[in-house]
């Protein structure tokens, strides 16, 4: 098995970590933000840097296999996924975020099923793809530091540094949104012979 197959199963093996750490009870604070979220925010963030090392190292070395292909994406998915319903358990996060993410991951996973057996075409990831990957892995890192709940900003309760940061989660949750709606949208559209009834 090659370096950065080595690193997608090593992405995967993080996430049950991740999501075991709060049955630890971890206390104490740090700059007022829980340990807890210190440290869960600390995998994310090692998983998802190596997210981009293992496409790097694949495409460098010419590694690209069949396992990769298909559990480099999956890792992705699983990471973020269980990042956000973890924020959602925390009450940080609306439910409706993930369930959105989710929803366009479904689609575009059926629309890929459905370009693999008529044909292989392949979509290359759209701006709008790359925006969403970018901000819902710096969202979901400033949603741990943040001890308040999305979108508090917007009634005032808040102030100092917890504002900033509520802000800053805030605005890229909305853009994270945003981008992937429209990412969806650009595969609907590029794919819509597919699906045309004949």
């Amino acid at each position: 098995m090659n370096l950065a197959n080595k690193l997608t199963i090593f992405r995967i093996i993080l996430v049950p970590i991740m999501v075991i750490i709060p049955f630890f009870n971890i206390q104490g604070a740090f700059l007022n933000i829980p340990n807890e979220f210190i440290i869960i925010n600390i995998i994310f963030i090692i998983a998802s840097i190596t997210d981009k090392l293992d496409g790097q190292i694949a495409r460098s070395r010419n590694q690209i296999t069949t396992f990769g292909k298909f559990a480099d994406p999956l890792a992705d998915k699983i990471l973020v996924l269980a990042a956000m319903m973890m924020l959602v358990e925390y009450n940080k996060l609306p439910a409706w975020i993930p369930i959105l993410i989710l929803a366009r991951e479904f689609i575009v996973s059926g629309y890929r099923l459905v370009a693999v057996e008529q044909g292989g075409k392949v979509i290359a990831a759209s701006f709008w793809g790359k925006l969403k990957t970018v901000t819902q892995m710096i969202a979901i890192i400033i949603a741990f530091l943040d001890v308040n709940a999305f979108g508090i900003c917007f009634f005032g309760e808040i102030s100092g540094l917890p504002l900033v940061i509520n802000i800053a989660q805030t605005i890229m949750m909305l853009i994270c949104v945003v981008a992937t709606i429209f990412s969806g949208y650009d595969y609907l559209k590029s794919g819509k012979e597919l699906f045309e009834l004949k």
